[in-house]
């Protein structure tokens, strides 16, 4: 529809390449009136496979996520790591005029993916059912915190309050006193792949039958789904097993645990398996710490009775070592005791950049910023390359002449408010 050719990727032959091969999504046209975090990175990765989004945004403000701490030197880096490959038109879809532009735009679309609070697409007139009749084989995808439907419906969908309610930020917390704020938005970007991949099933099913198709995307839900391993007490309880034994991922098993080191660093220690262990034992002389009766069963368990022997034999060898040291002595010996990075460290590790998932991108207002790549570039079916994320309505002229505007009818809906305030 809208698509254009990628362009090449700098780098090796191989990446140029598979920059040149035609794209997954190549052809697909995705509206885009998702904000901030789940929306703009999923729409992010339906671009890096091809297709052509446009991001439609509030005139003035646009994406909040626009506004995020740090900058580069106008725009937010946070928005850029989730708008790439994106054009952006600057649209009030209160307006008479906006809501012309946007029906001509979903006529045209084969994925829609909207992030409002419940009802709110409706009184935009954007909702499923008004624009299933305009367009009847799209795909529209509502991504929310708690879904459509449901007791929590209408309730506002921050990470946080997700993360709590699937009982994941109390796994290590017992009473929820030693509770913390995690480190990780882990509830936006489940809902974030879970949507994703139903566009992407969405999509093989709308070109085997020409039907659309309605997801309702709870981040929620998509969490909770994923609290597989969390859960696994509860769901043996309340099916009424007898067994009270856990799995022991969250610190109580001594052989899969931080630790701190000489330089008051931390070294993240992962010996489950008995071959791991025996290993780590043989290397710091402590042979007696092997046992021969340990079983498949004590892999995630906190090894009982010789749990605090192994906490000691560990601590011991990481206090009078510095992270550092430590990391040389186990890669060379290829026993997974890693140093716990900071997010300075991990952007310029030497794995990172040799396996280039960070990489350098021209900005048209920017200049040369940084980005996270994409993991699929390697197999040649992401292009991250091909458009840096947009400058607020950068686009709204060029996309409107595209979809059959002229430059007088363009001018009327400047007058009548479409693109904010009038002049």
């Amino acid at each position: 529809m809208h698509s254009e050719d990628p362009a090449a990727l700098p780098g090796s032959t191989a990446a140029n390449a598979s920059s040149r091969r035609k794209l997954p999504l190549d052809g697909v046209l995705v509206l885009d009136f998702s904000r901030l975090l789940p929306g703009p990175w999923c729409t992010q990765m339906l671009g890096d496979l091809g297709a052509e989004v446009i991001k439609i945004e509030a005139p003035g403000s646009g994406d909040p996520s626009r506004h995020n701490a740090p900058r580069n030197r106008e725009s937010s880096v946070y928005f850029n790591t989730v708008n790439r490959n994106k054009r952006s038109i600057a649209l009030d879809l209160r307006s008479a005029g906006g809501k012309e532009v946007v029906g001509r735009l979903i006529k045209r679309a084969d994925v829609i993916v909207e992030s409002f609070s419940v009802g709110v697409a409706a009184r935009l007139e954007i909702d499923y059912e008004t624009v299933r009749r305009l367009n009847p084989r799209v795909v529209y995808c509502s991504i929310t915190g708690f879904g459509q439907e449901g007791p929590l419906a209408r309730s506002p969908g921050h990470d946080l309050v997700l993360q709590c309610g699937t009982g994941l930020m109390n796994v290590n917390g017992g009473d929820g006193t030693g509770v913390h704020v995690p480190g990780f938005q882990a509830a936006d970007y489940a809902g974030s792949v879970y949507a994703c991949i139903g566009i992407l099933a969405a999509i093989i099913k709308q070109r085997e039958s020409r039907s659309g198709c309605y997801l309702d995307i709870a981040m929620f839900d998509s969490l909770f789904s994923m609290c597989n391993i969390v859960l696994t007490g509860a769901l043996a309880q309340a099916a009424g097993s007898a067994d009270a034994s856990r799995m022991q991922v969250w610190g109580a098993n001594p052989r899969y645990a931080v630790y701190r080191t000489a330089d008051d660093k931390a070294v993240a220690v992962s010996l489950l398996e008995t071959r791991l262990w025996k290993s780590f034992c043989e290397f710091i002389g402590r042979p007696d710490l092997v046992s021969v009766d340990e079983s498949p069963a004590d892999r995630h368990s906190d090894h009982g009775e010789r749990s605090e022997e192994y906490r000691a034999a560990i601590t011991e060898y990481c206090s009078i070592r510095t992270r550092d040291e430590i990391s040389s002595e186990m890669q060379a010996a290829d026993i997974p005791i890693c140093p716990v990075l900071s997010p300075e460290e991990a952007i310029a590790s030497q794995n990172v950049l040799e396996r280039g998932l960070v990489e350098s991108i021209d900005h048209s207002h920017e200049g040369a910023i940084l980005q996270l790549g994409n993991p699929l570039a390697r197999a040649g079916l992401a292009d991250t390359r091909r458009r840096p994320a947009p400058v607020l309505g950068q686009d709204t002229n060029a996309l409107l002449a595209e979809i059959g505007y002229s430059e007088l009818e363009r001018s009327r809906l400047l007058q009548s408010g479409a693109f904010g305030p009038r002049p």
